[in-house]
């Protein structure tokens, strides 16, 4: 496995609790979303380091744009960079959308362990696009980790409707963010609010939680 290169800001002294933020599908650590929730993140004084599974980062030297691999490559690789990341402080894992999945996966395994102290999910895929039968919240049922998902409203991934009627662990806490898309995004014309503004919100909630989580 090559190296992790993380990209690393934020946190108020070595003690800080940390978010290991990964990224979605398909874009990078430093699309705009993660970039604006990492800046958000850091300025409410949590150290948040942002790194790329290996497909992704492999991009950035010409290799050829590829799907992700199997989930299973993908949780060895997020258990790979809690491994190398220099963390003193309590650790919360988790990332955008397939990000977050990935991370929720191998949450409580860590969690058992001491190693990290919380899950932090933005934008879940309950399920793939268009296909709402096809759930991806078994584990989710039984999850012991203290887990906060922020999830849009109409979210295509998983609409508040559709989450109402699955079975999720008591542990985990539902963060709605009224009219937002996959991207936690509103629609303008509806709300009258812009995405930037959603997301200071989300960063809000999502800073407060992880510093409850300690």
């Amino acid at each position: 496995m090559t190296e992790i290169e993380f990209l690393i800001e934020g946190g108020e002294g070595p003690a800080a609790p940390t978010f290991l933020f990964a990224h979605g599908a398909g874009a990078t650590m430093d699309a705009p979303f993660m970039t604006m929730v990492a800046e958000g993140l850091a300025a409410r004084g949590i150290r948040v380091a942002r790194f790329e599974f290996a497909y992704m980062a492999a991009r950035r030297s010409g290799g050829p744009k590829r799907p992700p691999p199997k989930m299973e490559v993908l949780q060895e690789e997020f258990r790979a960079a809690v491994e190398a990341l220099d963390c003193v402080g309590p650790l919360v894992i988790g990332g955008k959308s397939m990000g977050g999945r990935v991370a929720s996966l191998i949450a409580d395994d860590l969690f058992a362990s001491g190693a990290v102290c919380g899950l932090l999910c933005l934008g879940y895929p309950f399920h793939p696009q268009g296909k709402p039968g096809k759930l991806r919240t078994e584990h989710l049922a039984s999850l012991k980790v203290p887990t906060l998902i922020c999830q849009g409203s109409r979210d295509a991934f998983g609409t508040r409707e559709e989450v109402a009627g699955y079975k999720l662990a008591a542990q985990v806490n539902l963060s709605w963010i009224e009219d937002g898309d996959h991207d936690l995004k509103p629609r303008k014309r509806v709300t009258g609010g812009d995405h930037a503004t959603q997301l200071e919100r989300v960063c809000d909630a999502a800073a407060a939680w992880i510093k409850a989580q300690h």
